[in-house]
């Protein structure tokens, strides 16, 4: 059964993340997700399940378009265009460390603003760390 299947039959997906890219907020074969149906169009800063190609993407959504959604992952600094038939699912909640964490907690919401809000200082940070590995290596 795929995923597809399995959020039209329950309504709700709950799966042990995988991969980094949602690093901090979600880190891989550790952290449970709850993905939902979405209701309606998704909106900046949910985080759509969606597929690419043959496989499942969980990242979060950065812009909303007529047909589209751009979409980042949180650990990641490339912007995908995703057509919209191509979002199955939302995060409605995940658990770390045994506790809970609703997409509408409070907190979570004020970690999703500031993270992305820090975006353009981590993007010129990792590309400062990339020119510098660069550098050793061609002094070696």
């Amino acid at each position: 059964m795929n995923f597809e299947d399995v959020l039209a039959q329950d309504g709700r997906l709950v799966y042990k993340t995988f991969g980094a890219s949602m690093k901090p907020m979600l880190y891989p074969n550790r952290d449970l997700v709850s993905i939902i149906v979405p209701d309606g169009q998704l909106k900046k800063y949910d985080v759509a399940l969606y597929t690419r190609g043959d496989r499942y993407v969980l990242h979060r959504v950065i812009g909303v378009r007529e047909t589209t959604y751009l979409i980042r992952g949180d650990n990641t600094y490339t912007l995908e265009e995703v057509p919209l038939q191509n979002v199955i699912g939302v995060l409605e909640s995940f658990v770390r460390n045994g506790k809970q964490i609703s997409v509408k907690d409070r907190r979570y919401r004020i970690y999703v603003r500031i993270w992305n809000l820090l975006y353009p200082a981590r993007y010129i940070a990792i590309g400062f760390r990339r020119s510098m590995r660069k550098r050793r290596k061609a002094a070696d």
